[in-house]
């Protein structure tokens, strides 16, 4: 009966709430979110971003379901879920091509696709890897689409590898460190992680504002 009770509340969980995925799975269901967002099409909906950041706060104990994890598990569960589940992407998309994609009925699937693409296409492979993984379904999306555009196996793994660390690693100690100075910090979380999610896309919007600048530069010359 426990048991039957136990497995109930499991299934009950809201995969789209992040203090509802900590509650129940802590420290393993970040890694495997972490995974599912970035190696597999059908997590594109996953909340990364908010679930890094609110797993860091979790580490101090201020969550509001009395849930503490630890912060060294933390990291490398969210840094190896991150990691391993880009590289699977890529190796799906490097063996299945643009297959995965065109059985996919999601408007929203599809157009994290054109921009992934026009991100490889406008900034390089390396910038786009990095800056892929600030932006919700493009992160999703680009690692198949940069295995299916045969992107070099090496080029990927490494700066896969250094957006990676900086998106999971930065955003949960961001949430930690917010955490351990902000009494009572639980009470605005809402509004923290939608503030932690804009300060994300910065990186993305100067890399944009940039290129539209060189654009302008280009046609006065």
């Amino acid at each position: 009966m426990a048991t039957s009770l136990f497995l109930g509340s499991q299934l009950a969980v809201n995969v789209l709430d992040a203090q509802s995925l900590l509650a129940a799975f802590g420290v393993l269901g970040v890694g495997v979110v972490m995974f599912a967002e970035t190696g597999l099409l059908i997590g594109f909906f996953l909340p990364g971003d908010s679930l890094l950041f609110t797993a860091g706060l979790l580490c101090t104990g201020s969550g509001q379901q009395g849930v503490k994890l630890s912060l060294p598990a933390l990291l490398v569960a969210a840094a190896v879920g991150a990691l391993a589940g880009s590289q699977c992407g890529y190796l799906l998309g490097r063996k299945a091509g643009g297959a995965l994609l065109t059985r996919s009925r999601s408007a929203r699937l599809h157009e994290g696709a054109r921009r992934a693409e026009e991100l490889l296409e406008r900034y390089g492979h390396a910038k786009a890897i990095v800056l892929a993984r600030f932006v919700p379904v493009v992160r999703t999306v680009l690692n198949p689409m940069a295995g299916a555009l045969q992107v070099p196996v090496r080029t990927f793994t490494v700066w896969q590898v250094v957006g990676g660390l900086l998106w999971s690693l930065g955003l949960t100690l961001a949430g930690y460190a917010l955490g351990s100075s902000v009494p009572n910090v639980d009470k605005y979380l809402l509004p923290m992680v939608a503030v932690i999610v804009l300060v994300s896309l910065i990186p993305v919007a100067l890399e944009v504002l940039r290129s539209r600048r060189a654009a302008k530069e280009g046609v006065r010359g």
